[in-house]
């Protein structure tokens, strides 16, 4: 397939607002490296990540343009955002092999390969590269992760930035058969992959959401559902659960150690509800806990959950579609919170 020179996409103009999100039709298609793959991008996933790096949440200096990526560098504009993709490869680099042409394929978000070395830190798909805003995008050909089933692009693009962290969690946790597993944020697309992930692995899953999604988490295999704005300790009780995946951090996060039972584990990929949480030491050695900070995947974790998705074992879950040009629509819709699973843009 010949290339054209260039594209349509969304570039990110510099941090901020929706605003900053500008439709191009002359980004410059990019060009294979050695090991590399191009991918015609047939869908693209809505996530906190993307809309995170555009406000420069991550950042912790002064200034946003110094440390906005998830490794803490600078971000350069103009950037092409997205971590969740799905779509066909249509070119390779020298070292791949040319039978993966036409391939459909899901990218692994979290790079330990870019331009051919490993970076120190993995690199984030969308932040510290350009990712799958635009017609077509590049990426090292083992994160581009074969698939075989019978849903669409728009379905598949639903599962890799937020069930990779799902699953994630569940491995760094060791959730298996027989533990009790709370999920705060359980409606949003990390918390509803973690319920029917932690499900999967024969958990008795609780979910924390509000009353107007209970009955959507139970349908996904929650065993139990308590609302968001509940006092936690009163609705389980003390020493009630093995392990807590934690989307939302902020005021609850002692209650969360209170509810967890002796050596129980605490895994957290998000902080929605606020980033500086209090800790009262005792109740961590005391209890025997341990905590895990999730963000760079296992490098088992995306392959395990290609073959959950072959299998059957999840379902994905589209809330809405937009077509890419409507990105800030379909951000906006994102952060009103009103939808169960995922947005997802349509590219190709």
């Amino acid at each position: 397939m010949m290339l054209p020179e260039t594209m349509s996409g969304v570039a990110l103009i510099g941090h901020g607002g929706p605003e900053m999100l500008e439709w191009r039709d002359d980004l410059p298609t990019p060009v294979t490296g050695p090991g590399d793959v191009i991918i015609a991008v047939g869908a693209a996933g809505v996530n906190n990540t993307d809309i995170n790096t555009r406000t420069a949440w991550y950042s912790k200096g002064d200034s946003a343009s110094d440390d906005a990526t998830w490794t803490g560098e600078a971000m350069h504009f103009p950037h092409i955002q997205g971590a969740d993709v799905c779509g066909r490869i249509v070119a390779v680099g020298d070292g791949v092999d040319p039978a993966r042409i036409g391939q459909r394929v899901m990218i692994e978000p979290c790079l330990r390969e870019v331009n051919g070395a490993e970076p120190d830190y993995p690199w984030y798909f969308g932040s510290e590269c350009n990712g799958g805003f635009a017609q077509f995008t590049r990426v090292a050909a083992r994160h581009a992760h074969g698939v075989d089933c019978d849903l669409t692009d728009i379905e598949l693009a639903s599962f890799p930035c937020s069930y990779s962290t799902a699953e994630n969690m569940l491995t760094r946790s060791r959730v298996a058969a027989g533990d009790t597993v709370l999920v705060t944020g359980a409606s949003g697309g990390v918390g509803s992959a973690a319920v029917q992930l932690a499900q999967a692995r024969g958990a008795t899953v609780i979910a924390q959401t509000s009353a107007s999604k209970a009955d959507s988490l139970r349908a996904l295999g929650a065993a139990q559902t308590v609302d968001r704005g509940a006092d936690l300790l009163g609705a389980l009780g003390g020493n009630s659960v093995d392990v807590v995946i934690d989307l939302v951090a902020g005021p609850q996060f002692p209650t969360l150690l209170d509810i967890l039972r002796p050596r129980g584990r605490y895994a957290v990929s998000g902080a929605i509800a606020g980033p500086l949480v209090e800790l009262d030491v005792r109740t961590l050695y005391l209890k025997d806990l341990s905590f895990f900070g999730c963000t760079v995947l296992e490098p088992e974790v995306f392959g395990n959950l290609i073959g959950r998705i072959e299998r059957q074992e999840i379902k994905p879950l589209v809330a809405e579609t937009y077509a890419l040009r409507d990105i800030a629509a379909a951000q906006q819709a994102f952060g009103e919170k009103g939808h169960v699973g995922k947005i997802v843009l349509e590219v190709g």
